[in-house]
């Protein structure tokens, strides 16, 4: 009887805002206690403090930089300062809750550290204040903006200019990119009317592209680099495994039959940006759900060859975190496919750190499969797997979020064509004027 009692007590109608977010807080608290088993503890705090003085544009991956343990601790402790900081600004648990906190873990495995997002969250915060609204209201735009956070990183490495200066200059440029965020992100959204999920991401594309080119244009030069790690796909598989099983596992306990009954509804949404599974089926049918979308990435990752390390990991955390914003394991096969068709037919490999990353990214499009069909989300990953590998050249990898600039781009281009068939086909049916 006990047990039934607190089990109800645990169900995502009941549940408090303080427990939501002590539950959400497990997630990087796992890869922390993990990483102190990855690496001798020694080594540990110089590992991280490397993370935090190296460069970290694209692609840099910070198992290599820092080692596997100090780079899942870095990222562990920095979703729980932010967790923290979303909890006590006031900020609700929904759906970008969660996906923002996911995103800030999986990236900080390979560009976001414990210094080099702050002034960007600050430059967020100082809009909010200017504008006399709540800080939360932004407060998701600031977390996943920290995007441009190797903008600050490369700012603060000048070797041409004082060591105080560099700061100084990085934490000013960080504050603007911070503050033009809100607007930006919120104007490009109707260009691809919520089928692109990185919105911010194509935002940050754009401001990384002025950004960069204005340093070219004071001859900075900004290069390109790979750093990938390899070897690691048993322990880091079983790694990833127990804690999206346990996710699945915690649901069913849970919330029961519900958790399946709210699963089928997330499989019938679209997807579209805007989406918030949290709202619309509880906590614990969403955890459920990104349980599948782990498990799924990262065995479809190991099927076609793929390494697990810090940007792939970062990826498939993305698809998890988005699996209460928007994606689900039916509207992101499609996209997946088309990627992985487009590696037989085209110059590159999907073993390819740049082909990997596209093959996970490139979910940002799964709306498109939800609200088009199979054929169309095959036919939207086939050309981003295209887009994405060329637009990364205009801001030099400054941008964490590449695959959402490109996304962007494809959206925008693909869904009014996809669109006008539909309306067609419509119309035709209608008998009316075509």
């Amino acid at each position: 009887m006990g047990e039934s009692v607190l089990l109800a007590k645990l169900r995502s109608e009941s549940l408090s805002r303080r427990n939501q977010f002590i539950l959400l807080s497990f997630m990087p608290l796992y890869f922390i206690v993990v990483g102190l088993f990855l690496q001798p503890i020694n080594t540990i705090l110089p590992g991280i403090w490397t993370l935090m003085i190296e460069p970290d544009f694209l692609i840099t991956d910070y198992f290599v930089v820092g080692g596997i343990g100090s780079a899942f601790i870095n990222a562990g402790l920095l979703t729980l300062l932010c967790i923290g900081f979303a909890y006590f600004s006031g900020l609700a648990m929904e759906g970008h809750t969660i996906t923002a906190s996911y995103l800030m873990f999986g990236f900080a495995l390979f560009g976001k550290n414990l210094m080099n997002v702050w002034a960007i969250l600050g430059g967020v915060v100082l809009y909010s204040l200017y504008h006399k609204t709540a800080i939360t209201r932004y407060l998701y735009v600031g977390m996943y903006g920290t995007a441009l956070s190797p903008i600050i990183t490369q700012i603060i490495h000048f070797d041409w200019l004082p060591t105080p200066v560099c700061l100084l200059m990085g934490v000013v440029i960080g504050v603007i990119m911070g503050f033009v965020l809100p607007p930006l992100s919120t104007h490009v959204s109707y260009a691809h009317k919520g089928y692109s999920l990185y919105n911010v991401g194509f935002a940050c594309g754009i401001i990384a592209t002025v950004v960069v080119s204005v340093l070219k244009s004071f001859r900075v030069e900004v290069g390109f680099r790979t750093f990938w790690y390899r070897g690691g796909n048993d322990f880091l598989c079983a790694i990833l495994c127990v804690f999206f099983l346990g996710l699945m596992l915690i649901a069913v306990v849970i919330e029961g039959k519900g958790a399946f009954k709210g699963y089928w509804h997330i499989l019938k949404s679209p997807g579209i940006g805007g989406t918030d599974f949290v709202k619309e089926v509880g906590v614990f049918p969403v955890a459920f759900n990104m349980g599948i979308n782990g498990l799924f990435s990262t065995i479809f990752l190991l099927l076609v060859g793929g390494d697990l390390n810090g940007p792939t990991i970062g990826g498939i955390m993305t698809i998890v975190g988005f699996g209460s914003t928007g994606k689900h394991i039916r509207n992101s096969l499609p996209v997946m496919l088309g990627v992985f068709l487009a590696s037989i037919v085209k110059t590159w490999n999907i073993t390819d750190p740049s082909s990997t990353l596209a093959f996970l990214f490139c979910t940002t499009l799964a709306p498109i499969a939800g609200k088009f069909g199979v054929f169309a989300g095959i036919l939207a990953g086939f050309l981003h797997s295209s887009v994405v590998m060329t637009v990364g050249v205009v801001y030099a990898g400054m941008n964490l979020y590449n695959n959402g600039f490109a996304g962007g781009i494809v959206a925008i281009f693909l869904v009014p064509v996809l669109q006008s068939i539909t309306d067609r086909r419509a119309r035709a049916k209608g008998h009316r004027s075509l």
